[in-house]
């Protein structure tokens, strides 16, 4: 961020504080995937599933922000393109299993969808809190940021989802929350992307 920590220009990382919440919140998302993608198979629920990918992406991209923190401007937006390319991929993923959905017969278990939404939900809100200091900065350190709203906001969404199917007694809440966080995915992937594209740019120029 501007100015962070005694830095002027954009935040790069270098900072011990900003290390120790890295690895924080790797451990944090990490363990939530794994509840996350097993809750989501039980319950049958795509948006579970969709929000356990958002938590696998989340601890892959800190763990590769950690490991190009100081290195030089090309390897840190080279970083953050292969991260953007993996929330672009997971996005695709999501529509299309979101579509595959529509064929399947049955409806997500609500109670599940809830309960671990709720669970995902405290995680990420830890999460935020961590990284809220450090949510300006050059595309790696922003795609941190992105990252971990990604999560606050599909944890949300998820326990609408929760909702909406217990009411309806429907998948269909179900399958147009996991269409928005696909989006999501698509729209955070896009801003990752063309952020360091930029950042490249200005480095050759």
């Amino acid at each position: 961020m501007s100015g962070c920590c005694g830095h002027h220009g954009q935040f790069e990382g270098l900072s011990a504080d900003y290390k120790r919440r890295l690895w924080a919140v790797i451990a944090l998302n990490a363990g939530m995937f794994v509840v996350e993608m097993t809750a989501g198979q039980l319950a049958g629920s795509r948006a579970l599933q969709a929000d356990a990918l958002d938590f696998f992406g989340d601890a892959l991209t800190y763990g590769i922000s950690l490991a190009v923190i100081g290195r030089s401007l090309q390897v840190r937006s080279a970083a953050a393109l292969a991260k953007g390319a993996s929330l672009l991929l997971m996005g695709l993923w999501v529509l299309g299993s979101t579509v595959y959905q529509v064929f399947v017969i049955g409806v997500p278990q609500a109670q599940i969808m809830g309960f671990v939404g709720f669970l995902a939900l405290l995680t990420n809100l830890a999460s935020v809190l961590l990284l809220v200091r450090y949510k300006d900065g050059d595309a790696n350190v922003r795609s941190v940021w992105l990252c971990s709203r990604n999560d606050a906001i599909g944890n949300v969404a998820v326990m609408v989802a929760a909702v909406g199917v217990w009411g309806t007694a429907t998948g269909w809440p179900d399958l147009i929350v996991a269409g928005i966080m696909a989006s999501l995915f698509l729209s955070s992937a896009f801003q990752i992307i063309v952020q360091a594209m930029a950042e490249r740019r200005a480095q050759t120029a």
